[in-house]
């Protein structure tokens, strides 16, 4: 009898029959690949080219129903198991060797109610696939950087984007989430039902199971916003990133920004300011003035822009099948000993694909009470992440080494936490950094809540929190 080996979660392996898996495979509405199949190549390829495994099998789930069966599956034979939202994640944790890998990149549906304010949103959808829908209302809710971003894993991690100082992050402003736990059951968390659940999804990851929809809260937005970008040549950016902490230093709510050293698409070394403001033109305007105006930048885009082009300014930059490398903290300061640390570390690039992002953070994000929210690091004013960008893998050993040497050069600016969402794999991290995320006392509570809901940690392709 034909047998099949998969990858179990301690390590090993199982075989598991033809009749087994053919069963298993005909109870799904979506499709079940296996390697030798036409798609699998292509289904098993993620944003970041580092990432190269190959799952046993892919289940493409077509319904919250598929999800529930590829959930009881694995955990009935104690597989290895990885889920897959918009698989945009830099540690590829959307993808498993050996495994199964649950992917929900076909479950994208996206329903708003406009009278309510409110948008429900599949677990593989991405926030192009949101944008687009609610904005066809004149409403948004906070997203990340990039189009092509997976709703879920943004969310799950926390989630921020342009519109954090006025409404704080993407988990902030969630209403509810059907989640399928361990078990293989679909439950609903919220303010209301199974309430310490909801509190975990909210900044917690994927730890506690698989999320196959998620109800937002929407606001007006746009759908035209003033925004858009400032270029200077690289020599000039101590002089520029400390105008644009001066300026955010009293900015309103409404205005967000981070300061880049990036590459023009000519080649050009060059450090950016962008400018997002939510709400009238005319005070965008008078608002990025003093950015606009203190010296001649090589470009200037900033003015009347689409809410939705906004929202895709750096997706030319982060394309899908370059290898990438990230390093973050938040900073609690900017002074000027850092930015020159910056600057200096920005010049030193060992590919001019690779960029440092200067995030600026505040307003309605930082008024949450942190008190009773998983995302800890609120009162941090600057989130640092170093991006190491390139295309050879003959280029790995230097291109890391460089995104490490920058953030080892800002950890004497840095707080004790970061972003869960831009952790990278353990080993990338030098050391396990998830703690860091949540601070001691919010993590013993993750932990006693994976102990419930997913004791045998079968969530574990994630920013894992161990249960033990």
């Amino acid at each position: 009898m034909k047998t099949y080996r998969i990858r179990t979660i301690e390590g090993g392996a199982v075989s598991i029959s033809t009749e087994a898996i053919s069963y298993f495979k005909n109870s799904l509405r979506g499709r079940f690949l296996l390697p030798d199949d036409a798609d699998y190549n292509e289904a098993r390829s993620i944003w970041n080219a580092m990432i190269d495994r190959r799952p046993a099998c892919i289940v493409q789930a077509a319904g919250t129903a598929d999800v529930m069966t590829c959930v009881s599956f694995a955990a009935e034979h104690g597989l290895l198991l990885a889920v897959r939202g918009g698989g945009h994640n830099v540690a590829g944790n959307a993808v498993c060797e050996g495994g199964v890998m649950l992917d929900l990149s076909a479950m994208r549906s996206v329903h708003v109610d406009p009278r309510r304010r409110r948008a429900r949103v599949e677990g593989g959808a991405t926030w192009g696939d949101i944008d687009a829908e609610t904005q066809a209302f004149g409403l948004a809710t906070t997203g990340g950087l990039i189009s092509e971003t997976g709703v879920a894993g943004l969310t799950l991690g926390g989630g921020i984007g342009w519109l954090a100082p006025s409404y704080g992050l993407a988990c902030d402003n969630l209403i509810s989430v059907d989640v399928v736990t361990a078990d293989g059951k679909m439950i609903v968390a919220s303010a209301e039902e199974n309430s310490d659940l909801f509190w975990g999804l909210k900044g917690g990851g994927g730890n506690f199971g698989v999320a196959t929809s998620f109800e937002f809260q929407l606001y007006p937005v746009g759908p035209l916003i003033f925004a858009g970008m400032l270029a200077y040549p690289i020599e000039e950016t101590e002089a520029c990133l400390a105008k644009l902490r001066d300026v955010m230093a009293s900015a309103p709510d409404s205005l967000a920004a981070l300061g880049a050293i990036t590459t023009t698409p000519s080649g050009e070394p060059v450090f950016v300011i962008v400018a997002v403001h939510n709400g009238l033109l005319d005070e965008g305007e008078a608002l990025t003035a003093s950015l606009r105006r203190w010296r001649t930048p090589l470009l200037d885009t900033i003015g009347p822009t689409s809410y939705r082009e906004v929202q895709t300014l750096f997706d030319t930059d982060a394309p899908k099948g370059q290898r990438y490398y990230w390093k973050s903290s938040f900073l609690d300061c900017l002074s000027d000993d850092a930015i020159a640390a910056i600057a200096t570390k920005g010049r030193s690039r060992t590919s001019l694909k690779s960029r440092i992002f200067v995030e600026f953070l505040g307003g309605a994000l930082a008024r949450k009470q942190r008190e009773t929210r998983v995302f800890e690091h609120r009162g941090s004013p600057y989130n640092l992440l170093v991006i190491g960008c390139w295309s050879e893998a003959s280029d790995d050993a230097a291109n890391k080494q460089w995104a490490r040497d920058t953030w080892d050069a800002m950890q004497p600016y840095a707080s004790a936490g970061v972003y869960a969402n831009y952790l990278g794999t353990e080993d990338d991290e030098q050391g396990n950094r998830v703690p860091q995320a949540f601070g001691a006392e919010k993590y013993e509570r993750l932990v006693a809540l994976k102990r419930k809901y997913d004791p045998s940690n079968l969530f574990r392709m994630n920013q894992n929190i161990k249960p033990d």
